[in-house]
Formats: structure tokens, C-alpha cells, sequence
């Protein structure tokens, strides 16, 4: 449900298309390409964009803090802790988060995830805080229970774990994975190729892959800049994977698919209050066109449409087919039906666009904004059958804080 900024996405084409606005007065409009509703009014009654903040440490705390405080009234007046974050600052040149400033932290920057449609559950998320690990073998540690934790016997739960901030002149270790759990590409062909720079890398560090279609890549940790990463097998127990089957074609399963059932994202750095850290992996749970329609479907990944279409028999020798249309249908189908039959928490791409449209409703009643990116949040199956296709958003906002952010 949070998307790596690594699935990429192209921009939109230009369409006439039916926008559905806030008031849900319909209106014909023309889409731009890029993202068609980047300079989309807000829905009305809601607040103007807040002048641009300071950019400096000091500015970004004192924001975050008051924020915080706005948002929790029972906190009390933010006036002593900002004037205890100030002093902190000054003393250190960094200052240190309460573990309820860091949960909320976290939560909001989900909320703030212009890429994700699944923001619903925003509130729900886990926030392990693990500040306190700082070593290679710590954190590789506590990325395998994360995991455990997330996958939770197939009932996926909403994670994330905070390591070690970086401090002036001290940055923290980094996760070299882009998700904790990924397939390796290979030199021959096989795998997932957007893994095979990464397992390129393992190899020579030491790591001994087989060739394998499905083989789950290490975890790599770097202590510091210019280190070599330390590398580390992901234990059986923390990786639950769900192998691919069809309700109606048996012929499915003998072609060997199958799918990790935790997308744990772990290249992106989280920052608070001018505070990074560059190591929190975070998880939701897949909506299962990222599988079906992306990850086994993408020429440039698994590139399994031409194989499906084979076994259903269909005509490929024209593209008016829609050969890869149908092909694309019977995949989603599969992987769908394979989470739900393994007990594996899955979102299908029309449940959550209605889910997306709720958030925004109770957003929208509590006056703040939904920064949305259209190109990222409408399916790659079927968007023009999901609400979520037919409407304005506001805008997205770069400097929006907290957040989660390149590295």
C-alpha cells in the first residue's frame, strides 16, 4: 500500500476526461500530461497553503513541534518543549524526538505520501523505535523481526522501524536494499531484473546465489560511507511467500509464480522536524495489481504476459486482440485469488479507490489537504472504472514535512 518511488510511472497522455469535483458536479475537462491535476484548486473550505516554511533546523522543529501539539490536544501548550527542543539544538546542533513525537512523526509522513493510495489506515501504523541500534548486525536483526512482526501469520500489519538518525558530522548506517525482501536477477536472465544490480553487488561481497526465478537477495547494511556492506541471509521464518494459482486454469500453477507476501520498503529516508533518519523500513500490505499488473506483468520485470497468453490460447499476432489486456485479467485474477486462498492480506485495486475517496471525505472534514499524485494513485488495471480516476486533488506539495524522502 506504500509505494517504492522506484515503480515507476509514465505520465499521463492527454485525454478529455469526466472529472467528478469535490462538490461532485460533473464537468468535462482537458488533461494535461504529467500529472493531470497537479494545478487543481482545493476543495472549497479549506485553508490556503501555508506560506513556505523555514527551511532551517530550528524552523522545521518549531513547526513540527507546534504541529504536533495542534494535532493532540491533550499534549498541552507546545511553549516549554519548544523552548526545551531550542535549547537542545543549541547546545547539540541536533535534538531528540519523545517516542510520541517519533510515532506521530512517522504516521503523519504516511499520511503525507502523495504516491499512496492506501493512506486510510494511516493512523494504524506500527512505529517500532529502535533509535537505539546502530550496528550492522542490530539492525539486521531487527529488519528480520519487522518482518515477523508485519507478516504477522498472514494478517498484514503496518509497520515501521526507526534506526539511528544521523547527527552532525555522524551519519547514521544505511540499508542498501531498496525493500527488505526482493528477488535476485541473474546473470543469465533469470529473475526479477530489477534485482540484479543488487545481487551483482551481493556476489561480490561474497554471497553464493543460484540461479533460481525466486530467490530472496540478503539484506545489506553499510555502516558508513565508503564501507563495504555487511550482508546478512534472510532467515526462513521472516519471508512468507505466496505461491500463484488460478480458480479456473490448473495449468497455472505449473508455471512455478509465486509472490512475498510483506512489500517492505526500505530506501527512503524519513524525516521529522528537520531530524533524518535514513534507516526506517516501512510496510503496508499489496494491492494486488502491483503483482499482477506490474511486478509478473512489466516487459523490463518477470514479462509474463506472453506466457499466459500462450497457455489461454489467444491471438497475439495483432495488438487489436488485446491479447495483453486479456493475459493481464487472468493474472490479476491469480495472484488476487492465491493471497486470499493463503490467508495473505490483499487490497484489490476497486475496494481501495473507495477507501482512497474516504480518506479524502475525513481529511477534507478535518481541514487539511490530501497532496496526491493522479499518475501514481490510479491503477494500472481498469482506472477509468475506479473513482479515483474521475476527479481533481490538491496539489503535490515537495515541502510537505514529515515526510519520506530519496536518499
Amino acid at each position: 500500500m506504500i509505494f517504492s518511488r522506484l515503480r515507476t510511472r509514465k505520465s499521463a497522455p492527454l485525454v478529455t476526461a469526466t472529472v467528478v469535483t469535490p462538490t461532485a458536479v460533473a464537468s468535462t475537462a482537458v488533461v494535461a500530461p504529467g500529472c493531470p491535476y497537479a494545478g487543481a484548486p482545493a476543495a472549497p473550505g479549506l485553508p490556503e497553503l501555508p506560506e513556505p516554511a523555514d527551511a532551517s533546523l530550528v524552523g522545521q522543529a518549531v513547526a513540527f513541534v507546534r504541529q504536533f501539539h495542534q494535532e493532540r490536544p491533550g499534549s498541552g501548550d507546545p511553549a516549554p518543549r519548544v523552548r526545551q527542543v531550542l535549547a537542545e539544538i543549541e547546545r547539540t546542533g541536533t535534538y531528540e524526538h519523545t517516542v510520541e513525537e517519533l510515532a506521530f512523526g512517522a504516521r503523519v509522513a504516511w499520511r503525507n505520501s502523495a504516491r499512496c493510495i492506501g493512506r486510510l489506515y494511516w493512523r494504524s501504523l506500527v512505529v517500532r523505535d529502535r533509535r537505539h541500534v546502530d550496528s550492522p548486525d542490530g539492525i539486521a536483526e531487527q529488519c528480520f523481526e519487522h518482518l515477523r512482526t508485519a507478516t504477522n501469520g498472514g494478517r498484514i500489519r503496518p509497520v515501521i522501524t526507526v534506526f539511528a538518525p544521523d547527527r552532525p558530522d555522524r551519519p547514521a548506517p544505511r540499508i542498501v536494499n531498496q525493500q527488505l525482501v526482493r528477488y535476485a536477477g541473474h546473470p543469465s536472465g533469470e529473475g526479477d531484473p530489477a534485482g540484479a544490480v543488487l545481487a551483482a553487488q551481493a556476489r561480490e561481497l561474497g554471497w553464493k546465489g543460484s540461479e533460481e526465478r525466486f530467490e530472496v537477495l540478503p539484506l545489506m547494511v553499510r555502516r558508513r560511507d565508503g564501507d563495504e556492506p555487511q550482508w546478512y541471509e534472510l532467515p526462513e521464518d521472516a519471508v512468507l511467500e505466496v505461491p500463484l494459482r488460478h480458480p479456473e486454469h490448473a495449468w497455472f500453477a505449473e508455471l512455478g509464480l509465486r509472490w512475498y507476501a510483506v512489500p517492505a520498503i526500505s530506501d527512503m529516508a524519513l524525516e521529522i522536524g528537520g531530524i533524518r533518519y535514513p534507516s526506517a523500513p516501512f510496510n503496508g500490505w499489496y494491492m494486488g495489481t502491483e503483482i499482477g499488473a506490474r511486478n509478473l506483468a512489466d516487459a523490463d520485470r518477470y514479462d509474463q504476459l506472453p506466457v499466459v497468453a500462450e497457455r489461454l490460447g489467444l491471438d497475439t499476432s495483432s495488438d487489436r486482440t488485446l491479447w495483453r489486456d486479456r493475459a493481464l485479467v487472468e493474472l490479476n485474477i491469480a495472484v488476487l485469488h492465491s493471497f486470499q486462498e493463503a490467508g495473505v492480506t490483499m487490497a484489490d485495486h476497486h475496494t481501495e479507490s473507495e477507501r482512497f475517496l474516504k480518506h479524502i471525505a475525513q481529511e477534507e472534514r478535518l481541514g487539511r489537504r490530501t497532496p496526491t499524485d493522479w499518475s501514481w494513485i490510479v491503477p494500472p488495471v481498469s482506472g477509468g472504472l475506479t473513482p479515483v480516476y474521475h476527479r481533481y486533488y490538491d496539489p503535490v506539495e515537495p515541502d510537505l514535512r514529515p515526510a519520506f524522502l530519496p536518499r
